[in-house]
């Protein structure tokens, strides 16, 4: 099972969960959970899908004070998922605190500790977008400036386009996680996504983990479009 193939499950219900994973079997062993469904069920999604024995990224972009992002860090610390985020942006104080959180929870309730991981810069945002932000650095410059802040805090890797997995892997190191969404076989619609790539090339440009959601999710097969997905994914 390759585990670097990540299902999202952007559903309302768990039901449609519960049909997926049961579709897609021994093929997927990683999901994300992102605020959609989270925000519809709770953790009985997380739950779920550990008694399945599937590994979990809790996608919440958590962005606020240290102290909040601390507490909430600790909280979902103890839900036994593989990895969660927050967002670069809310800073170094607010990452380190984080990064402390998690540590100190996972040790005080002996489970493994999981990856956190930070967001840099949405792959749904456009050169355009960007502009109307008003930042003064390019999309590039700035996720590689939040990657190195993210490694600087402590934390294990962060959210990236794979248009930038390359430079990361240069400046923060082989063992960085970089998690790329934005991923697209040849000929999948792009959907809201801006900054994307097929799985080979995301594979080539350095990123860990690869994010993909309705090119699988909403296939007319979805276990067959899972399995194409991981013989590419393969040859790297």
């Amino acid at each position: 099972m390759d585990k670097r193939l990540i299902v999202a499950l952007d559903y309302d219900k768990l039901d449609d969960v519960e049909r997926l994973v049961e579709l897609l079997g021994d093929a997927v062993g990683y999901y994300k959970v992102g605020m959609q469904l989270f925000y519809n069920v709770g953790t009985a999604a997380v739950d779920y899908l550990r008694r399945q024995g599937k590994d979990v990224f809790l996608d919440l972009k958590l962005h606020d004070i240290p102290n909040t992002v601390a507490q909430s860090a600790a909280a979902l610390t103890g839900l036994g998922v593989s990895m969660f985020n927050v967002h670069a942006v809310g800073g170094l104080s607010m990452m380190q605190a984080a990064a402390k959180a998690v540590s100190e929870t996972a040790a005080q309730l002996n489970v493994t500790r999981p990856k956190l991981i930070a967001v840099t810069v949405l792959t749904s945002i456009s050169g355009a977008e960007w502009a109307a932000l008003g930042y003064q650095r390019s999309i590039r410059d700035q996720v590689i400036h939040l990657a190195q802040l993210a490694r600087q805090a402590g934390l294990d890797g962060v959210v990236a386009s794979p248009q930038e997995a390359e430079q990361i892997r240069k400046v923060c190191g082989k063992e960085f996680i970089i998690v790329t969404p934005g991923v697209r076989p040849q000929g999948a619609a792009l959907n809201d996504q801006s900054r994307v790539a097929t799985p080979a090339a995301a594979l080539a440009a350095g990123a860990h983990y690869l994010v993909v959601g309705r090119p699988i999710t909403a296939a007319d097969d979805p276990r067959t479009a899972a399995m194409a997905i991981l013989q590419e994914m393969g040859a790297k």
